[in-house]
Parts: C-alpha cells; sequence; structure tokens
C-alpha cells in the first residue's frame, strides 16, 4: 500500500473527532534529509519506527521514509515488523530488541532480520536454517557498556564458531547501543567506541568480515563521528526534537507531531467551586472554565493536575483540578473571545506561544521520547504533507 493510500484510507475510516495528532510528513522528510546530508552518501541509514514512530504512526513515517530511498527501518519487537510487512513495504527490517524462541519463525516468514543478544537465540534460527530456503541474516549485539542486552566479549568466539558452522546463517551485522542516549559523558562513549572496534577487530582476526557496523543513535550523528562508522541509526532527530539541549540550537530540524483538542464546553462558576475530582482546585474568583475532550486515556499525563497549560486564541492558560481519564478542565476566564470549538493546542505551536514535547519533558522531569510516546492509539493522527521547505 502506497503512503497516498494508507492517508485516504485514514481519513476515511475516522469519525470526525476532536482531539487529533496532527503529523507534520514534509517536517519528518526534512529532518531525514538533514541526518543524510550530515553523514554523507556513503553510510547506509536506518530509520528507527519502533513506538509506533515514537507515536506518530508506524505505517505512514515507514513509508514516508521509505520514499526517502533509506536502507532499512528499525524496530523494537517482531510483531512491528510484521505490522510494516503487511503494509507492502518491502525494505530490509532489523528487529532490535530480543526475542522469544516462539517468535523466531516470524523472521523466516516475514523476511525480518533479527538482532542476536545471547548465545541461546542461535538455537531456535539454526532450527529454523534448516528448512529454509533462503539464508537467514542476523546482527549481532555486543554490551559495551550499556548492561542491558547483547553478548559479551568474553562468549563472542564461541558464538561465532557456533554461528559460521550453520550454513544458512548469516551474520550481516555488528551493532552496540550507548549508555548515556544525549553522550553528555563524552570519556564513557570514547570508551564504548574502543570496546566496539575491538570487539571488530577480535571477529576480524577469526576470518570473519562483517558488513555492516553500527553505534549511532541521534546524538551520536549529531556530535559523535567516531561512532558512525557505515550505518547509522536515527530516531528523535527524525521527529524534531535534538538527543541534548546542548544541540538544540545548532540542528535544523522540526517537530513532526502536534497536539490538539477542542474546547466541548464552558461554563461561568462563582468562586469558591470545586473543580474535577478530589476537589484540589477550588476557584478563587467567579471564572470561566473549559472543559476539553482528552486526559490521560489519550496519553495526556495526570501529572499535568494543576500545573499544565494549554494553548487558547494565541495564550497560556493553566490546567486546574486533577486530569480525569477523558478530560481537562482548563481556567478560560481571562480570554475574552473564547468559543466552543475553539482550537486548543497541548503539543505544538499557537500564534507566538509554543508547547513543545522538549519543554514539556523538562517540566515533568522526563524526556520528550515519553512525552510523545504516551500520545495513545485512541488519538486519531491526521497526516499532511505541509509546506516543503525552500
Amino acid at each position: 500500500m502506497t503512503l497516498a493510500k494508507t492517508l485516504k484510507k485514514t481519513l476515511a475510516i475516522r469519525p470526525p473527532h476532536p482531539t487529533v495528532a496532527e503529523i507534520d510528513l514534509a517536517a519528518f522528510r526534512q529532518n531525514l534529509r538533514w541526518v543524510r546530508d550530515r553523514i554523507g552518501p556513503q553510510r547506509a541509514l536506518l530509520t528507527v519506527v519502533k513506538a509506533n514512530a515514537y507515536g506518530h504512526g508506524i505505517i505512514p513515517i515507514s513509508q514516508a521514509a521509505v520514499s526517502e530511498n533509506i536502507q532499512g527501518l528499525g524496530v523494537a519487537f517482531v510483531e512491528e515488523g510484521i505490522q510494516i510487512r503487511r503494509a507492502g513495504i518491502t525494505e530490509p527490517i532489523l528487529v532490535m530488541a530480543g526475542f522469544l524462541p516462539e517468535e523466531a519463525e516470524g523472521f523466516l516468514k516475514h523476511r525480518l532480520t533479527p538482532v542476536i543478544s545471547h548465545p541461546d537465540q542461535l538455537d531456535p534460527l539454526k532450527r529454523l536454517a534448516q528448512k529454509a530456503s533462503r539464508p537467514i541474516g542476523i546482527h549481532l549485539k555486543i554490551d559495551t557498556g550499556m548492561g542491558r542486552l547483547g553478548l559479551l566479549e568474553r562468549e563472542l568466539g564461541p558464538f561465532i564458531e557456533r554461528a559460521r558452522a550453520v550454513k544458512k546463517i548469516e551474520i550481516l551485522g555488528l551493532m552496540s547501543h550507548f549508555a548515556d542516549d544525549e553522550l553528555t559523558d563524552c570519556r564513557s562513549a570514547e570508551d564504548q567506541i574502543d570496546c566496539f572496534e575491538k570487539v571488530q577487530r577480535t571477529i576480524e582476526s577469526l576470518g570473519l568480515k562483517i558488513p555492516l557496523l553500527h553505534m549511532s543513535n541521534s546524538a551520536a550523528i549529531v556530535g559523535l563521528k567516531r561512532a558512525w562508522f557505515n550505518l547509522v541509526r536515527p530516531g528523535i532527530v527524525l521527529y524534531g526534537y535534538a538527543p541534548s539541549s546542548s544541540a538544540k540550537d545548532s540542528i535544523p530540524i522540526k517537530p513532526v507531531m502536534t497536539l490538539k483538542t477542542r474546547i466541548i464546553h464552558l461554563k461561568r462558576v462563582p468562586a469558591g467551586t470545586p473543580i474535577s475530582y478530589g476537589r484540589t482546585f477550588t476557584t478563587r474568583r467567579e471564572s470561566l472554565i473549559a472543559v476539553l475532550p482528552i486526559g490521560y486515556a489519550d496519553g495526556y499525563s495526570r501529572a499535568w493536575s494543576n500545573r499544565g497549560q494549554v494553548l487558547i486564541d494565541g495564550q497560556r492558560v493553566p490546567v486546574i483540578g486533577r486530569v480525569c481519564m477523558d478530560m481537562t478542565v482548563v481556567d478560560v476566564t481571562d480570554l475574552p473571545t473564547v468559543r466552543i470549538g475553539a482550537e486548543t493546542v497541548l503539543i505544538g505551536a499557537q500564534g507566538t506561544e509554543t508547547l513543545w514535547a522538549d519543554a514539556l519533558a523538562r517540566q515533568l522531569g522526563t524526556i520528550p521520547y515519553e512525552i510523545l510516546c504516551a500520545v495513545s492509539h485512541r488519538v486519531p493522527r491526521l497526516y499532511r504533507e505541509g509546506v516543503e521547505p525552500s
């Protein structure tokens, strides 16, 4: 299915809904092209689309990426890869977050490439290879300091020997993962690269040349060229956010998602009126309150209770009372022309005001990844091509 058909189908089956996540595909393409220009044509680009493309919609984002001639897609789990294949996408798909033995059949059936992080994961693939008509390609993940998934250096030699004994298993890639996702600790990152290169040399000493080498996340693409090797794995930067606050002003990227809703109810209440569950807020003056049809079931965190802000008529207005499952209440007393149906921005820009995911994340003591991924499947995604940059 093409991107155009996907977008048409999405719009056809979605009834009008006051809450929507607008996805600017032109911004996504612009961000991807920036990465491509930065790394140069000699390196491959694997677009990371796990977790529903960081909340942006795995199929339309994958289709947009493929149209930009990327070399592959990165997912966390087998089912994400299957979802992409069922949309008709044929590009290589790397499954990065491990798998259970019973999931291994999916690699062969759907032409997915597994990442091996533990010696025992070779066994189900070995059984598959015996009945496969074509080789099963794999990538090896090395734990260079993350302490999570990955083969340990001492496990590598025996594993290589076992893997090479299986005729229809091909080792296509060698990868690792930075423990400091923002790369604020340069010494730690350099130590991990040293370890990775040592492992690479060890493998070559065993007579094996692995085609693809990759460690680079978004932060490394921005600030650590030594980690680029011959393939990079951009994630958050493609969705419009710098991997660290220090890099924010130095890279020309644009946020892709805007989260909007509309006012469904207005009510004028006297001073002393308690608002929402638990009566945690009481009006101090006669107030005009607005009810928004969005709550924590949509991914608008309950942590915003009595502390969040939204944009209406180009102004910031406060969240009052507790955020509910399906609704949030805001104080619009100071907006003279507010009306039912008024557009309300929870992530994005309106007029001269902005509420982007990185700023929201700082307020909650988290990261923009979590803000974006939290936007639930209940919120329709509306895809548009935007205005291509000149």
